[in-house]
């Protein structure tokens, strides 16, 4: 079984930046064989896919409406997945979910955190 914890959500206004940590805990070992996921679901809209770390490799994947502004990056020894985001926009506003998979690239990723919320204002 695999915990994750989200954190560094919060206010920021458009333009700005914010940093979102996921920490693994658990059966997370090695953690670099785990695909991490980012993921976002705005108010009343599907949640969608953000950014990927692909297992062992750390190829990294964005959302076409993410490209250049956000950056999922790991650190394997501290078993924890970040999104950097810059340049914030209003639309970047909702809930920002981690998850991991031991599959390369998951259709449906088994691990989940809880969310944290990330509000931009215009």
């Amino acid at each position: 079984q695999v915990q994750l914890v989200e954190s560094g959500g919060g206010l920021v206004q458009a333009g700005g930046s914010l940093k979102l940590s996921c920490a693994a805990s658990g059966r997370t070992f090695p953690f670099s064989s785990y695909t991490m996921g980012w993921f976002r679901q705005a108010p009343g809209k599907e949640r969608e896919f953000v950014a990927r770390s692909t297992r062992n490799v750390d190829t990294r994947y964005y959302a076409d409406s993410v490209k250049g502004r956000f950056t999922i990056s790991r650190d394997n020894a501290k078993t924890t997945v970040y999104l950097q985001m810059n340049s914030l926009k209003p639309e970047d506003t909702g809930v920002y979910y981690c998850a991991a998979d031991t599959r390369e690239i998951p259709i449906k990723y088994g691990y989940w955190g809880q969310g944290t919320q990330v509000t931009v204002s215009s």
